[in-house]
């Protein structure tokens, strides 16, 4: 092995087997490590084709190993390096220690690539990506876990048709089998996807949409049932917004071609337990929340309305976010004429005691965030024989039910 750096933050070594070590040691080294590890695995999530790839992450030993991207250029342009470094940018990423150290040049196609991303900031971080992956549940235990799940749509005291749907569904190396409105089950070499959406459109298009969108998951995701990759996060990341765009382009082409289509859209939001981690993936206003088992409730996603973002940016409250008048018009959806889409897709690592919620906007509507934890965490005692989905539907229906209403509640536990 060859010591190609030695310096008070980091030792770089080349490896005869074509990898680069990196131990990060020094001021902050862990969280540079992490740093560089997350925007690695981002940018290769995006594609990008001149960074290193990661191989292996030690984060007990601070070390990284990356594939080799050339060497080190002596002189070039100072066009050329901005450029380099405005392409950069383009993947979604700025590198803040843009200089000539950190150019190489990869002679096998003639590229020159960029390297060292412990001073990086990823720009639009839509997918989430965590830096330590081999951190999480011992692997022994994930077979241990339990999933409690249930769920519930109800069509409101208004409506005459329900445009709401959910999915609960258990992967084996048998296929896809549907669960019930209710039930419990360990991982145990098993994965579990549940999803929610809300259709929208003329005529029966609403309530067709969504049955699409959900179909279209059990179609897709089967074929990914114990797939072995290196980066899963990232292969995960990817599959998940393929099969968004799938179900968009299906939408579309619907629209086009059958006039009782037109217009047609979706919300869809979906969790995929893996191993020891959920994946998620969303568009529109319907939500994923996070209760963890030992602090508050969380909402993982983003409602994709401008209301959403100005509660995001703090320009508004709760309250005011449940009154505005242009609270529902989304501005991402599934189909319904949008020409692009920028979904949400993202992990977490979950743990005994987790609770994930799923919600439609019509369960959200009735029910603040903090009635949500109290109604699955400490419902009162006449509601207690009811599922969490079911305590959540009939009073968010109670309370408002102007529109279809739909909840799946997943608990773990060991």
């Amino acid at each position: 092995m060859i010591e190609a750096k030695n310096t008070q933050r980091a030792t770089v070594r080349l490896g005869y087997d074509g990898k680069v070590y990196k131990i990060f040691h020094g001021p902050d080294a862990q969280a540079r490590y992490a740093n560089e590890v997350r925007v690695l695995r981002y940018l290769e999530f995006r594609e990008c084709p001149f960074v290193p790839q990661v191989i292996e992450a030690h984060p007990e030993r601070l070390e990284l190993v990356t594939n080799n991207c050339g060497g080190r250029v002596e002189q070039i342009s100072e066009a050329k390096l901005k450029e380099l470094f405005a392409e950069l940018e383009q993947y979604g990423v700025r590198h803040d220690d843009a200089y000539l150290r950190n150019v190489t040049y990869r002679e096998s196609d003639g590229r020159f690539c960029l390297i060292d991303f412990e001073f990086a900031t990823i720009l639009d971080p839509s997918v989430s990506i965590d830096e330590d992956p081999s951190k999480g549940v011992d692997p022994k235990e994930i077979r241990k876990v339990q999933l409690d799940w249930s769920g519930m749509t109800n069509v409101g005291r208004f409506r005459t048709n329900n445009e709401d749907a959910f999915l609960a569904a258990m992967l084996d190396r048998r296929g896809i089998s549907y669960l019930g409105f209710a039930g419990s089950s360990t991982i145990d070499n098993r994965e579990f996807i549940f999803a929610v959406s809300d259709g929208m459109g003329g005529q029966k298009s609403g309530e067709f949409a969504s049955k699409i969108a959900t179909q279209k998951i059990t179609q897709r995701l089967p074929r990914e049932f114990g797939m072995k990759v290196g980066s899963e996060q990232v292969y995960v990341a990817k599959v998940i917004l393929e099969l968004l765009e799938s179900i968009h382009q299906d939408m579309l082409d619907l629209s086009k071609y059958d006039s009782n289509c037109i217009e047609m859209g979706a919300t869809l939001t979906l969790v995929w337990f893996r191993n020891d981690r959920l994946y998620f993936g969303h568009i529109g206003d319907s939500r994923l929340y996070h209760l963890h088992a030992d602090a508050g409730l969380q909402q993982l996603t983003e409602d994709h309305t401008h209301v959403g973002w100005l509660r995001r940016s703090g320009q508004i409250n709760e309250r005011e976010a449940r009154e505005h008048p242009q609270r529902s018009a989304l501005s991402q959806c599934l189909g319904s004429g949008h020409r692009y889409l920028r979904p949400q897709v993202g992990t977490v690592r979950y743990f005994p005691g987790d609770t994930f919620i799923l919600l439609t906007d019509g369960v959200v509507e009735g029910i603040w965030d903090h009635a949500i934890e109290d109604l699955v965490r400490n419902p009162p005692s006449v509601m207690s024989a009811q599922s969490p989905a079911a305590r959540l539907v009939l009073t968010a229906v109670n309370e408002s039910g102007r529109d279809n209403a739909t909840a799946v509640v997943i608990q773990t536990r060991a």
